[in-house]
């Protein structure tokens, strides 16, 4: 399976919400509740994505399509920490990160993790962060194995005000994750 990564413009805003939708479906059922991932909303998720891609900001947004289609994405921008701007050698934060399980061990989420990263380090970012559910051990895995350093638990508010925990994985250097190969024929 072969993939072409692109920055994500408004015209992606359907595409991106119904990956998102489905792999949040694929990913978090038995972590987070049925009735929640049953109620998310395409069309809802579409209007946030084309807010956010018509006017971008900070924000970078890497679509990874497949011949029939978009099959992952990762979002990233400032740290939510706020620890300093990016483009004053601040931490930069992959927000989102998703691959549909169809895709998934092809070497597209080391490509959309490393070449988010390196769009963020072209704006200056020298640190960088993603963070995932405690629970969600083949996200975990992943991440250590691109170098991540894991943060001790912590609980945040999750859907419906429920709190979860998660661990964040930081990179210190955000070169050591941009300088990574790509694998495989992506």
């Amino acid at each position: 399976m072969s993939f072409v990564v692109f920055p994500a413009g408004p015209s992606d805003a359907e595409d991106l919400a119904r990956v998102h939708v489905a792999s949040w479906r694929e990913t978090y059922r038995g972590l987070l509740a049925d009735a929640f991932l049953a109620r998310m909303s395409e069309p809802g998720f579409s209007r946030r994505f084309r807010r956010t891609l018509t006017a971008p900001g900070d924000t970078v947004t890497l679509a990874a399509a497949a011949r029939d289609g978009l099959v992952g994405y990762a979002q990233g921008g400032l740290s939510r920490r706020g620890v300093a701007p990016i483009e004053k050698g601040g931490e930069a934060e992959i927000a989102t990160l998703y691959v549909l399980r169809l895709a998934q061990g092809h070497g597209l989420g080391q490509r959309l993790m490393v070449e988010t990263a390196r769009a963020l380090a072209a704006r200056g970012a020298t640190s960088l962060r993603i963070s995932v559910l405690r629970d969600n051990l083949r996200a975990r895995g992943f991440y250590e194995h691109l170098g991540g350093e894991p943060e001790a638990a912590r609980q945040e508010p999750g859907p419906g005000g429920r709190l979860l925990y998660e661990v964040a994985y930081r990179w210190p250097d955000i070169g050591k994750l941009t300088s990574l190969p790509q694998r495989g024929p992506c």
